[in-house]
């Protein structure tokens, strides 16, 4: 590249901000200097030279190099680097004349802005308003990736210039990929697909959509409305009016496997964590980050509920085996005994209302814990994971309950269900 009188070269997690037309002044080799006295390569510039070039690839083998790579051979190289002169770009031209010309300089922070250093003090270390270069350089934390814009507050500078730029490629304007608008299309359908598919299944065995539970509640209202409080209807069962909880008989209650709730709790967080591994895996990376959480979210509760609801049904059909199994020892009458209880028992609607209590409770606080730093304006990175754990243990508790009470409940439903033709829940 000896055609070009200077070279500077950036990092592909690099972004400029601000002209950095000053680095041609540099002499001959310019980088940054970082916290651990060593020269990052992320930002460099080289004046090309075949006389340098020679020399260093007769070095390349017995040097050593810390990294294994560029950086620490050019550590190695540049063993004096720690102890050149800053680089100044605004030095006058007749005064730049009069010195000899140095071998290396320091290149400013402004020119090699080191997000890790930021996200230690949650700010930058030089003025931000003359920021050159922002370099990314927290590991895995990328800023093309969706999700470090949840966690890093310097990422919002890289999605700033990616909506701002220019087409250069059909379908590439405000950094988009023309290649993944097409998936995300199905990636948002497919979900919901599969939900109405699951419902719609539902329908097909049930035939209602738990008309009789939302007349009976319009009733209980209007009735209650009527009589100013006091409750006149009396035509409507206790499950119907408000009253989620289904009342089993002891001997159904009794015969709960211990061990039930454990194991319940188990495949919950197994499937939240299958969940969670699936929807990453799913969603595209490089998409803008309110698209890469919304998939995120509506793939991650689409597994879950496709593994737990799976799970509760297959407790249910156990607890109907079960009760099939007791009353085939039981004697006629007692069949019959129970039988006439279990009538009792079964008034009011087919649609589980706790069903839906829990749901809802998982999903708004699987929603409100990672979004409690955006909240409260925090943009610290480790404050911000500290309220995300936080809000973290209140869902597992939540879920450590509800998935508990729902294996439970979905036993004793199916041990009181033995000799209907009750089809599964659609409401779950």
């Amino acid at each position: 590249m000896t055609n070009y009188k200077k070279v500077v070269y950036l990092d592909a997690d690099t972004i400029v901000v601000k002209s950095i037309e000053d680095l041609f002044k540099c002499a001959k080799f310019c980088a940054n200097l970082k916290h651990s006295e060593r020269l990052n390569s992320g930002v460099m510039v080289v004046e090309p030279s075949e006389t340098v070039f020679n020399n260093m690839m007769s070095k390349v083998t017995t040097l050593p190099s810390y990294t294994g790579g560029d950086q620490g051979f050019l550590n190695s190289y540049y063993a004096e680097f720690p102890n050149a002169h800053v680089f100044q770009p605004d030095l006058p031209e007749e005064v730049r004349k009069t010195r000899p010309v140095p071998d290396m300089e320091r290149l400013s922070t402004l020119y090699n802005a080191d997000v890790g250093l930021y996200m230690l003090a949650n700010k930058w270390m030089v003025d931000e308003n003359e920021l050159r270069v922002i370099h990314y350089t927290l590991g895995p934390l990328k800023p093309w990736d969706w999700w470090t814009s949840w966690l890093l507050k310097p990422v919002d500078v890289w999605q700033r210039v990616r909506e701002q730029l220019d087409e250069s490629l059909p379908g590439t304007g405000g950094g988009k990929n023309p290649k993944d608008e097409l998936l995300v299309k199905a990636l948002f359908l497919l979900p919901l697909c599969l939900v109405l598919l699951c419902y719609y299944r539902s329908f097909l065995q049930t035939r209602a959509f738990c008309r009789s539970s939302l007349c009976d509640h319009i009733r209980h209202l209007y009735y209650k409305i009527r009589s100013n409080g006091a409750l006149a209807y009396t035509g409507i069962s206790s499950s119907s009016a408000g009253n989620s909880i289904y009342q089993f008989s002891n001997d159904a209650q009794s015969k709960v496997p211990a061990y039930l709730g454990g194991v319940s709790i188990f495949i919950c967080f197994m499937a939240v964590l299958l969940a969670l591994a699936l929807g990453l895996s799913i969603v595209p990376r490089q998409v803008m980050p309110w698209t890469g959480l919304f998939l995120m979210y509506e793939w991650t509760f689409t597994i879950f509920f496709l593994l737990f609801g799976g799970f509760l049904h297959l407790i249910y059909l156990w607890g109907k085996r079960m009760a099939t199994q007791a009353a085939s020892l039981s004697s006629p009458p007692d069949s019959l005994a129970y039988d006439s209880r279990k009538a009792g028992h079964r008034q009011g609607s087919s649609c589980d209302v706790a069903a839906w209590y829990y749901g809802l409770g998982m999903a708004l606080l699987a929603v409100a814990a990672p979004s409690l730093p955006c909240i409260f304006g925090v943009t610290a990175l480790f404050l911000r994971l500290g309220l995300m754990v936080a809000g973290g243990l209140v869902l597992a508790s939540f879920m450590t309950y509800a998935s508990e009470h729902l294996a439970i409940r979905s036993f004793l439903r199916g041990f009181e269900d033995r000799d209907t033709a009750r089809a599964r829940n659609i409401c779950f």
